[in-house]
């Protein structure tokens, strides 16, 4: 396959991809769909989550139009388990986007692609075994990178140029092919992905992204001639999604968090505490996976030596540590202790505050009933004087009686409910 095949299919993917994803666009931002019964989302909602199959079908109708013609030579069967691996992972993905599948069928899914894809390469048992556990975990990597507008698809766009002079730099322009039409296709999408996104890759574009990058790196180092450090300048290329990897587990490993739940807690969401924008965190984000993709190549095409790949393993190890210190995850709320009523504070110690309250409360309101004088209600006799004559109960004199306050004898109240009629009128009737 000659460049000029090469370019003409990557134009073409970035046509297909541009025209499908402004059709898309257009029927997401008609008027909104109210929601319908159950709970289920909006129409417009469900378009922009799976507007990551317009770049799948860009990408896959010109790879295979490209691979009908003819133009991947003795590395069509290769091209094409590819192709129908990254197809069936694609496919698992949108059907995750409409409604959630279980990891462990996602995973099952992903590694039945991965043999396919190796088992095209020629490989041995031993390095087919470490090509399938690579090809899944730098899918799953790929994939997390969707957690922000724009920052999946700039990340895949750099990375799948670095495949792309990989492969041209290799003499093997056929294994080129993959590459060209998924930088011409991320490049479409990212049009209208780009902050404020109105379409997202969501999980049919990201682990079809995902997928085609770790499957053509596994297919570039499994055809790279001797002498091209393959082993260490490929896996160079995938350094961010494996660092935003190693931080989600570390945080989480951190505050005994779930792995496979997914919280704010990524390279993007990190970066937004520190008051970066969101177009910033994709363009950081990109121009670090930039250094170790450039590094990768230029160690790949023999311009460098495979040390240098250090200096950005190390800037990348010092920039995860640096995320590390960001906080990501809320203190936990701690319930204030209540003191129940019944209990009592020791000798000489201060009433504690939760039942301070309700005793001051308890004390207002009999201050409030002791104070406050009821109509026709008793009042106490005034205390007989020293010295009066008959004063004794023993000796038959009369008790001195209460009386209201206009001289009147009191009669108490009686126990139908209504003391204050009832003793006016016994006072009257006296």
């Amino acid at each position: 396959m000659n460049v000029l095949g090469i370019i003409a299919s990557g134009v073409a993917a970035l046509f297909i991809t541009v025209a499908l994803a402004k059709s898309v666009r257009r029927m997401a931002l008609r008027p909104r769909v109210p929601d319908e019964p159950g709970g289920r989302a909006p129409r417009a909602e469900a378009l922009r989550r799976t507007g990551g199959a317009t770049a799948v079908l860009g990408v896959g109708t010109a790879t295979g139009a490209a691979l009908s013609l003819g133009a991947a030579d003795d590395a069509a069967g290769s091209v094409a388990g590819l192709l129908a691996g990254a197809g069936l992972v694609a496919a698992l993905g949108l059907v995750h986007d409409l409604k959630p599948l279980w990891a462990a069928l996602r995973l099952t899914v992903q590694t039945a692609a991965a043999v396919l894809v190796v088992c095209l390469t020629g490989l041995s048992p031993a390095a087919g075994v470490l090509a399938v556990l690579w090809i899944v975990a730098v899918t799953n990597a790929f994939a997390l990178l969707d957690h922000a507008d724009g920052l999946l698809t700039a990340v895949g766009l750099v990375t799948a140029a670095g495949l792309l002079t990989c492969a041209l730099a290799g003499g093997d322009p056929a294994l080129a092919l993959l590459p060209a039409t998924l930088v011409a296709g991320l490049a479409g999408f990212l049009l209208h992905n780009w902050h404020p996104a109105r379409l997202r890759l969501g999980a049919a574009g990201a682990q079809f992204t995902g997928f085609a990058l770790a499957a053509s790196g596994a297919l570039i180092l499994a055809a790279a001639p001797p002498g091209r450090a393959a082993w260490a300048a490929l896996p160079a290329l995938a350094t961010v999604a494996l660092a935003d990897s190693a931080l989600v587990l570390i945080s989480r490993r951190r505050a005994a968090r779930s792995p496979l739940r997914d919280t704010d807690d990524h390279i993007a969401h990190r970066l937004r505490r520190v008051r970066v924008t969101v177009p910033g965190a994709a363009v950081l984000t990109a121009v670090w996976a930039a250094a170790p993709v450039a590094a990768g190549a230029l160690v790949y095409a023999r311009l460098l030596h495979p040390a240098f790949l250090l200096l950005p393993l190390a800037g990348t190890v010092a920039a995860v540590y640096a995320l590390l210190r960001i906080p990501a995850y809320a203190p936990p709320r701690t319930q204030p202790t209540r003191t129940g009523s019944s209990r009592r504070a020791p000798s000489g110690a201060a009433p504690s505050r939760s039942a301070t309250p309700r005793a001051n409360q308890v004390r207002t309101n009999t201050a409030r009933r002791a104070e406050t004088p009821t109509t026709g209600a008793a009042i106490p006799a005034a205390a007989p004087a020293t010295g009066a004559k008959g004063s004794a109960p023993g000796r038959g004199a009369p008790a001195a009686t209460a009386r209201t306050a206009a001289g009147r004898p009191t009669v108490p109240p009686p126990p139908n409910g209504r003391p204050a009629e009832a003793a006016t009128a016994a006072a009257e009737r006296g």
